[in-house]
């Protein structure tokens, strides 16, 4: 009987071995069908902007959703956006039917609204991942293709995109847009810009094409390359093709980037072609002293209207406008950052710009900003901004120059 009783024993114990942990798997909660999003944003933001009046905004946006899990590989989600102006001294940029609109205030393109901003059905199998509906798109550095994700209301697009990696250290990726949902919002329905170089604040039907491919099976080099093929309904301003290449390495412990492109319909007639090149040097020092060196050019009239822009040129956003529509006399940025942390875990970043036209100078003039980061947990994240931009005088946009402009902001994400 004893002989018997460890024998069980002995095959229960090697059973359990080569097993699973039945606690665990007992414990183990099954994935939900549904998932909820939710993404809530307070932000006070002042800006002073020559000639207008100053601004204080103070505005709060939700991002409400859900998201199925995945089953036979397809899933869908949808999400609304929802902003309110709590504090609504400034002008919102969408024109009268939208609020705020005070033309005689400096421009903070936060508009209330209440829209979907995602809404899409996603299949993923055989290395490939498509989704068609209303969507975010980010390519790259978001310097062509982005989301605008500063503002409140973020740009979105009613496209269908598709992305593949079957060749091992190759990203595939191709979208067809055939509408732009500006960062202006669901009330503004105006085809007429309210501020220099904003040619129109409405939703936009497009008919785009973007091929974006990137590998990394180099040992330490990414490269890039990208064609972008857009046309817009009754907008042909933004019209463009643009093609480009791009490379990231390090070397000798200074990591490197590049990226040329060349594009033709440049310039507000389209009867142009430009050239962009934008590099940096970035490095280390003591572990966490970290220092960029980045100089950015663009051809007069070259334009990039799906672009994240404000991570472009300085937080002042001074040069946004023109950059979009490709109405400047050319751009070139030299700038120099460093990042440092403080203290609790915060993270001081600042920069400095000069600006010119078609050669290294600040004969548009020079921008100083300053950024300071606190994630307080994987849901939790404040940050302050502040940016000012001090004119030098040269014309930026046909005769006229860029503005001094001043811009402060203070905000706490929370993402669920």
């Amino acid at each position: 009987m004893k002989t018997k009783t460890l024998l069980f024993l002995s095959t229960a114990s090697l059973l359990r071995a080569g097993s699973p942990d039945l606690d665990t798997t007992l414990a183990a909660k099954p994935e939900p069908w549904i998932k909820p999003i939710i993404d809530i944003r307070a932000r006070y933001e002042f800006a002073d902007v020559e000639p207008f009046d100053s601004s204080n905004a103070f505005t709060t946006r939700e991002r409400l959703g859900l998201k199925t899990m995945a089953w036979n590989g397809f899933s869908a989600l949808i999400e609304g956006e929802f902003s309110q102006a709590i504090a609504d001294d400034y002008n919102g940029g969408a024109g009268p039917d939208a609020t705020p609109f005070d033309p005689a205030n400096s421009p903070i393109f936060d508009p209330e609204t209440n829209e979907l901003n995602q809404g899409y059905i996603q299949y993923e199998g055989f290395d490939t991942t498509a989704r068609i509906g209303r969507q975010r798109i980010i390519y790259d550095n978001s310097a062509f293709i982005g989301n605008v994700g500063w503002r409140q209301n973020e740009q979105t697009y009613d496209a269908f995109s598709i992305t593949n990696r079957s060749i091992n250290g190759l990203t595939l990726n191709y979208a067809y847009i055939g509408q732009v949902n500006r960062i202006f919002g669901s009330d503004a329905d105006s085809p007429i810009g309210f501020l220099p170089g904003f040619t129109n604040v409405q939703d936009i039907q497009s008919d785009v094409h973007l091929f974006n491919a990137s590998y990394k099976g180099i040992k330490g080099l990414t490269l890039g390359g990208y064609a972008y093929i857009m046309n817009f309904q009754d907008l042909g301003v933004w019209d463009n093709n643009t093609f480009g290449v791009s490379a990231k390495g390090t070397l000798g412990g200074v990591e490197l980037y590049g990226e040329f492109a060349y594009q033709d319909k440049a310039g507000l007639k389209g009867e142009d072609t430009a050239l962009y090149a934008h590099t940096t040097a970035s490095k280390t020092f003591f572990g966490n002293q970290a220092f960029t060196l980045g100089l950015e050019h663009l051809d007069a009239g070259f334009k990039t209207p799906l672009a994240t822009v404000h991570a472009f040129n300085g937080f002042a956003d001074v040069t946004d406008g023109a950059r979009i529509s490709g109405a400047h006399n050319g751009l070139t940025d030299l700038y120099v950052s460093h990042t440092t942390p403080l203290f609790c875990g915060i993270k001081w970043m600042n920069v400095l710009h000069a600006m010119g036209d078609n050669e290294i100078s600040d004969g548009y003039g020079w921008e100083y900003d300053s950024v300071l980061t606190k994630k307080f947990d994987d849901n939790f994240t404040a940050i302050a901004k502040f940016a000012h931009f001090e004119s030098e005088g040269d014309a930026y946009v046909g005769p006229a120059p860029l503005p001094d402009a001043t811009r402060f902001s203070v905000e706490l994400d929370y993402t669920f």
